[in-house]
């Protein structure tokens, strides 16, 4: 049929929802997939992959999150300074104690992609440790994840 094309939505008309995952008791790398797809838009019909169209994303309890196996003890985190002998390691026990919001950015990070489109995305990802945050204003929707 002429002139029925495909749709792209303009940048004005995307609409942004907040949603509010509570992270106690729930695996890190199950919670990481569900809120990186949540945030790229893959949950909505209109989904285009080079535009940010995802919803905004407030996970709290950051603190009290569990990871399968004994990932706790061995999950290991490299960082380098890219002078000869920079490399830190950094177990994730000892980072869930520093700055117990760094593993779940740390993965949602991995999970999208990488380059200015990821940035922007990870910029529309809030994480708190405990269960107060900032944003009541925005009135976020409690986000029930459930796996099957």
């Amino acid at each position: 049929m002429p002139g029925q094309g495909t749709t792209y939505v303009k940048n004005e008309e995307i609409k942004k929802d907040w949603i509010l995952v509570d992270a106690k008791d729930q695996v890190l790398g199950r919670l990481a997939g569900r809120i990186a797809h949540r945030l790229r838009g893959k949950h909505k019909p209109d989904y285009t992959p080079y535009q940010d169209n995802g919803d905004f994303v407030v996970v709290i309890n950051a603190r009290h999150i569990v990871t399968t196996g004994s990932k706790m003890d061995q999950k290991v985190y490299y960082k380098h300074s890219h002078y000869p002998g920079g490399l830190k390691e950094t177990l994730l026990k000892d980072a869930m104690i520093k700055d117990p919001t760094f593993a779940i950015k740390k993965a949602v990070q991995r999970m999208l992609p990488s380059g200015p489109m990821g940035r922007k995305l990870l910029g529309n990802l809030r994480v708190y440790a405990d269960a107060d945050h900032g944003h009541n204003s925005q009135k976020p929707e409690l986000w029930n994840i459930q796996y099957k």
